[in-house]
């Protein structure tokens, strides 16, 4: 819509086959997103006036959110199926993998999520009533925040990453100081009962070096995040149980 005079620029009829939870524009314009509770996610292409990707059914209940790198490489969808995923966009390998699943952080629908400036960091809230942090690189959980006493509606990250925000259904929206996010006493209690640190790899495909928890190494782990995002299948892990 053309905000001075109020006329409808384009309108787009059956986009999707039921409810569209959420709509977002990439970081230069040129597409829009959405999501449905059809499972489907599809991106708008402005100057084209046209769908220019549909991604039907790759996750198994409501797309309840998403939200753009500010890059726009990548896009990272939410869902009731209590998985995130990131899907690369500028490799379109997507189309043939799927997206990449995050390990499974929530016990309840994951209700929104937000990606840092630096795409370093993703946060997501659920109807579980916590707010959990993710390390994008290595594609794990790091913090797990409670103190809502019901669902998270919402949640983002400031533009320095140093604040989240997150609304809840229990009427109240909380900012959490992540700029010393390893102070956090849980944080501290983690890295002293799992182990600290991490080593430095060499990435077989691209040969860059990258990290990777000590948690997390595996044999399987001797690709960077982005030629992992390029063919997941070798990474994929089982699908989510159907709720």
């Amino acid at each position: 819509m053309d905000a001075s005079s109020g006329q409808t620029l384009h309108h787009v009829s059956d986009h999707h086959r039921s409810t569209i939870t959420r709509c977002r524009f990439d970081p230069h314009s040129l597409r829009v997103a959405t999501v449905s509770a059809d499972r489907s996610i599809k991106l708008w292409d402005l100057l084209a006036q046209k769908t220019t990707e549909s991604i039907e059914s790759n996750h198994s209940n409501v797309v309840s959110d998403c939200c753009f790198s500010t890059s726009a490489h990548f896009l990272c969808t939410a869902s009731w199926d209590k998985s995130l995923k990131l899907w690369d966009l500028q490799e379109g390998g997507f189309r043939s993998h799927g997206g990449t699943k995050l390990q499974r952080g929530h016990e309840g629908s994951v209700s929104s999520c937000s990606l840092s400036a630096d795409a370093n960091l993703l946060v997501s809230g659920s109807y579980d009533k916590t707010v959990a942090l993710w390390d994008v690189s290595l594609l794990c959980q790091t913090l797990i925040l409670k103190g809502h006493s019901d669902w998270v509606t919402d949640v983002s990250v400031s533009a320095d990453g140093k604040l989240v925000a997150s609304a809840s259904k229990d009427g109240t929206v909380r900012l959490w100081n992540i700029e010393n996010m390893e102070e956090i006493p849980a944080v501290m209690e983690k890295r002293r009962t799992e182990g600290t640190g991490v080593h430095i790899l060499k990435c077989e495909e691209c040969g860059k070096p990258f990290p990777v928890s000590r948690l997390l190494t595996s044999e399987l782990l001797t690709q960077c995040v982005f030629c992992r995002l390029k063919s997941p299948s070798r990474y994929r892990p089982q699908p989510p149980p159907l709720m």
